[in-house]
């Protein structure tokens, strides 16, 4: 009963064995890159619910370098990471003007 199409399979050659090394790298560096972002994107909105806007003040330079980076690398897009930095600025001076 195992009816339909037959599942194509690319053969295993040089470039195709090459090809899927390449890609299993680059995953790796993507979830890498993108881990590291969310990470400072983690510290920032911990330091803003918690009302410290010194300390949101200081890990926000470090934010943004990272979402910098990201853009570099081609790990997000540029208006990706520009809507997080927007949002997140808005946060924090929201949180200036609080006190």
């Amino acid at each position: 009963m195992a009816g339909g199409t037959p599942v194509k399979h690319k053969k295993k050659t040089k470039s195709v064995l090459k090809n899927i090394s390449h890609a299993l790298r680059r995953r790796a560096i993507n979830q890498m890159n993108r881990t590291r972002v969310r990470t400072a994107i983690r510290r920032m909105r911990t330091a803003l619910t918690a009302g410290d806007a010194a300390g949101a003040e200081k890990v926000a330079s470090a934010t943004f370098s990272e979402l910098d980076k990201a853009i570099r690398k081609r790990t997000l897009s540029e208006n990706t990471a520009n809507r997080y930095k927007s949002r997140l600025t808005l946060a924090l001076n929201a949180l200036k003007a609080k006190k």
